[in-house]
């Protein structure tokens, strides 16, 4: 049985962006398929998990793709606001993935 690891621990590659002026996606890419696999099959990242990560709704989870032949998860939310607009605390969405770094896979 694994010892409960960090996500980034796990993963090669966790990173946010702008897709968009409304829109953040998240790319965890893994190095091998046992990591990918191991996370997606702990059921612990999931479009209710995510929404409940970054306080927002389900609705706002608008994709939430396990991509096996890419070894990697690509999640997109729907900013609080649009991108450089009065407010926006991270203009390229590119810090936005800090919540996920604390992420726990049994």
């Amino acid at each position: 049985m694994s010892q409960p690891t960090r996500l980034v621990d796990l993963a090669k590659t966790l990173r946010s962006k702008n897709a968009g002026v409304d829109l953040i996606t998240f790319d965890i890419f893994f190095d091998d398929e046992a990591r990918f696999q191991r996370v997606v099959d702990s059921k612990v990242l999931t479009r209710e998990s995510i929404a409940e990560l970054f306080r927002t709704t389900p609705e706002a989870v608008v994709t939430f793709l396990e991509l096996p032949p890419l070894k990697a998860i690509k999640i997109t939310i729907r900013r609080d606001r649009p991108s450089g607009s009065p407010g926006d605390t991270d203009i390229f969405g590119a810090q936005q993935y800090a919540p996920l770094v604390g992420v726990v896979i049994p």
